[in-house]
């Protein structure tokens, strides 16, 4: 006896159905990782307490001399957290990829680099949220009071810098081997948190060196978020100064990013 039955055909999936599927794949990865949790929450948490406890450094620095305390510390730890899930994690989590040849293998599916690449972006967009929230949650609960005119702007500068710091990634996940990827992406982490305007403003750096950090998007970051949330104002030259960073990484991503070592 023959079978009379057609064949079955299988479609692939809609461009955006694919997308989709691979940010939820991306995002549960995020966060089931116990070392990305590490730096992308935790740390940023025990800052957050630490900070708003502990009376030094003095943070009553302009424009923000007049706020409470814990008003200037939470924008600042949003925008550590923002730095460890758009740069620290994705470069990392490039490198290694790259190294066993998961870009390259997911490049070649329907799904398509630029698919790929789409997807990455959606989960640490999503997993910022969640780390808005929580953090967010903590700082209210610390006595953190957002003014609610400064939403809008802390949204766009999350977004913004989420951009700057992911391209930043890219550069440097992209291009290095993952050893090398894993040592400097947690060594600039500690430096941008400890001294690049993040979560102590660049005013308060010494000299010349606090004019130089406050052209750093790190900065920008801090900067934009502080102004947003504390004052509820749109801190223009942060918002120029990300866009100039993501544009300017966009550009050496496109250069350096390469999908297998």
């Amino acid at each position: 006896m023959t079978s009379t039955a057609a064949p079955t055909r299988t479609r692939a999936a809609r461009p955006l159905a694919r997308v989709l599927a691979q940010a939820r794949f991306e995002t549960a990865g995020l966060l089931r990782h116990g070392e990305q949790l590490l730096v992308s929450l935790v740390l940023p948490l025990l800052a957050l307490l630490a900070l708003v406890h502990v009376p030094y450094p003095d943070l009553s620095v302009r424009p923000w001399a007049g706020a409470e305390r814990v008003d200037v510390v939470v924008p600042g730890v949003l925008a550590l957290a923002v730095m460890s899930t758009a740069f620290t994690g994705q470069a990392i989590l490039l490198g290694f990829e790259r190294r066993w040849g998961v870009l390259r293998l997911l490049g070649t599916t329907p799904l398509g680099r630029g698919g790929l690449l789409l997807a990455k972006a959606l989960s640490v967009l999503v997993v910022v949220a969640v780390q808005m929230t929580v953090l967010g949650a903590v700082g209210v609960a610390l006595g953190w009071r957002p003014t609610p005119a400064g939403l809008a702007p802390a949204a766009v500068v999350v977004v913004l810098g989420v951009a700057a710091f992911a391209l930043l990634a890219a550069c440097l996940g992209g291009a290095l081997r993952a050893e090398a990827v894993l040592a400097l992406a947690n060594l600039v982490w500690v430096l941008l948190a400890g001294a690049g305007g993040v979560l102590l403003p660049a005013g308060m750096l010494p000299g010349g060196l606090g004019a130089v950090v406050s052209l750093l998007p790190s900065a920008a970051l801090g900067d934009g978020l502080r102004s947003a949330l504390v004052d509820g104002a749109w801190d223009w030259p942060a918002l120029g100064l990300l866009v100039l960073w993501a544009a300017l990484a966009g550009l050496v991503a496109r250069r350096l990013l390469r999908w297998s070592d």
